[in-house]
């Protein structure tokens, strides 16, 4: 496959972040280099941990500029999806598993004026979502079962990308592929060769000795690289 046109991004999880100080963490990240900020949205109910909410996100807005993304790990996201856009995040992904009426949801955000992206868990095939890709900029395929950070990858991910990949050149959709879970220096190759071009990592970034641009430029180096294979 050729590299993805749209480019590489790393996109860093602030759930390892110190929650103590997380608009210092995500300033930090800014300047790091990150090409986007996640926030892991979680409810208790869809995924057995719960996070933030969206005034947590509107107070951190104005300390920086990169765009966010809400990754919304919740049951019937649809009643809160102008939450998270009034607090600031540009991309918003509702997970195919969550919703009833995903077509629905997708149009919903994009009439709220942000960037739809639909999520999909590792037992959640692609066709799944093949006829709401025209809806949505992105795809996130999860490698890990979503609900807490530092879990292992899942290799038996690789093929679904590398399906997903295919789809999107024959149907000649521009849009991104987006991996989370357990993205480090071991399986970022892995992942970026069978297809996807966003990176989501979390605690193997913010365990870099080096620091966090380090971190971030090794990681994007990595990907490209393997992108270009």
């Amino acid at each position: 496959m050729s590299a993805s046109p749209r480019g590489i991004e790393i996109v860093p999880s602030v759930l390892p972040a110190d929650f103590a100080r997380l608009g210092e963490e995500c300033q930090a990240l800014e300047a790091a280099g990150a090409d986007r900020i996640q926030w892991d949205v979680m409810d208790g109910q869809f995924v057995p941990n719960i996070t933030i909410g969206p005034d947590v996100i509107a107070a951190i807005r104005p300390l920086v500029s990169v765009p966010f993304e809400a990754h919304l790990m919740v049951n019937d996201p649809d009643h809160m999806l102008g939450r998270w856009v009034d607090a600031g995040c540009e991309v918003i992904i509702v997970h195919a598993e969550s919703t009833v009426h995903l077509h629905k949801s997708l149009t919903a955000v994009s009439d709220l004026g942000a960037r739809a992206a639909v999520a999909i868990n590792p037992s959640t095939p692609v066709d799944a979502i093949r006829h709401i890709l025209d809806l949505v900029d992105m795809v996130l395929v999860m490698t890990i079962n979503p609900g807490f950070g530092g879990q292992s990858y899942l290799p038996s991910m690789e093929p679904k990308l590398r399906e997903l990949r295919q789809l999107v050149l024959d149907e000649a959709l521009d849009i991104d592929i987006e991996v989370d879970g357990g993205v480090n220096t071991s399986t970022i190759a892995d992942v970026a060769a069978a297809g996807a071009n966003v990176l989501v990592s979390g605690s193997a970034l913010f365990r870099y000795e080096e620091g966090l641009a380090f971190g971030i430029a090794d990681l994007r180096s990595r990907a490209e690289a393997a992108d270009r294979r």
